[in-house]
């Protein structure tokens, strides 16, 4: 496999690869325009499947995106950069190295990305990069993560960046191997009170006494707070003893919008589940989701908050277990998802006209938001 092996390669990077489980999907080429165009390779659309039924159909063709929403770049391969945390890092890495990072194109970002990034997609030719790295003590790596936040001069920057230059979200991570599996470990971000592991902890094991799939998640032992929050990644799998992959899009890279301005219903959910899965258990999941987030008040419910993973064994897709789940007060006390149009001041009433309009039977909405009400409601109350 050809590689890059100095970030002055970068500059000059024109195409790329781009690959799943060894199979070239397709390659990604810089347009005069700054527009990163997109192809299917010839074996892949005999034998693969869909990045994007919306927007990337199984077709001999030539895709061009749009300029926004995502710089020229389509919104699953948007997906694998980072975001955030890890922009953050990469920008560190590059201007070390006397790179001036806003002359670095998202084309060039993959690269650095290579194989490291979220979901199942890979690119080659990718960066070298340094040998990974293991974990030391959260503490430790806590404090480093803060001194990056606060732009101070840093020794291990290569071990940060290689335990979080791929992730995404504004608080800092890490992605790492717990007992063998792929886990994702969070820090607290400036802003954040010392508490935030406990509490996206409680919030997770919250929605799962609601009957919300959640990943499983663990309190990770803090000399300095309560404790550091942990993920099982659902985008990671073991089979016989080796890490499988699996293609995953966020809603906002499905519909090719941002998730920086409120700009989704729930509905909208409902509709693109729909179209996806054909299956109103899915529908039930988002709306049972729904239910959560308005009554935790967990109001950061973006589109890059909800995601679906596609199963190419059985060539379905389905709603990923739920995420970043914690209180939240949202833009402007505004929740970033509206229900029936709402942004605030959400009634039971709107989530049972949202659960109708979305197709849930009458029964389901009263039985789901009674039920996740007698969880939510209290959390929500503790956290305020």
């Amino acid at each position: 496999m050809k590689r890059l092996t100095t970030t002055k390669e970068l500059h000059t990077l024109r195409r790329l690869n781009v690959m799943f489980e060894d199979q070239l999907v397709g390659t990604l080429a810089l347009s005069k325009d700054g527009l990163t165009a997109f192809e299917y390779s010839d074996n892949w659309l005999i034998n693969g499947f869909s990045l994007n039924p919306l927007s990337l159909p199984l077709e001999k063709r030539v895709f061009i995106p749009k300029h926004e929403p995502f710089d020229g770049l389509f919104g699953v391969f948007n997906e694998s950069l980072p975001d955030g945390w890890g922009w953050l890092l990469v920008d560190r890495m590059l201007k070390e190295q006397g790179i001036d990072p806003s002359a670095i194109h998202r084309l060039a970002r993959l690269a650095i990305v290579g194989n490291s990034g979220m979901g199942a997609l890979t690119y080659e030719p990718e960066l070298d990069s340094i040998a990974a790295v293991s974990i030391e003590d959260l503490d430790i790596l806590a404090n480093k993560c803060a001194q990056v936040l606060d732009a101070k001069p840093i020794e291990d920057l290569d071990e940060l960046f290689m335990l979080g230059g791929s992730s995404g979200g504004a608080r800092p991570k890490i992605l790492t191997d717990v007992d063998g599996e792929a886990w994702i470990i969070k820090f607290p971000a400036r802003i954040d009170r010392t508490d935030i592991g406990l509490m996206e902890y409680e919030y997770s094991n919250a929605a799962k006494a609601c009957g919300i799939e959640m990943p499983e998640t663990r309190l990770f032992s803090s000399k300095l707070s309560p404790g550091y929050f942990g993920v099982k990644r659902f985008d990671r799998s073991i089979t016989n003893g080796k890490t499988k992959r699996t293609h995953m899009a966020s809603v906002s890279a499905l519909l090719e919008t941002t998730h920086r301005i409120p700009n989704l219903d729930y509905q909208t959910i409902a509709k693109l589940l729909i179209k996806l899965t054909s299956s109103m258990e899915e529908v039930h999941k988002v709306f049972k989701q729904m239910c959560f987030n308005v009554l935790s008040h967990n109001q950061d419910d973006h589109s890059k908050n909800f995601a679906l993973l596609y199963n190419n064994a059985l060539n379905v897709w389905s709603l990923s277990p739920a995420f970043d789940l914690t209180y939240s007060a949202g833009m402007m006390g505004e929740r970033a998802t509206t229900v029936m149009g709402k942004g605030k001041d959400i009634s039971t009433d709107d989530l049972y006209e949202c659960g109708i309009a979305m197709g849930v039977s009458r029964k389901s909405c009263i039985k789901t938001i009674q039920e996740v009400k007698e969880v939510a409601v209290p959390l929500a109350e503790k956290w305020r």
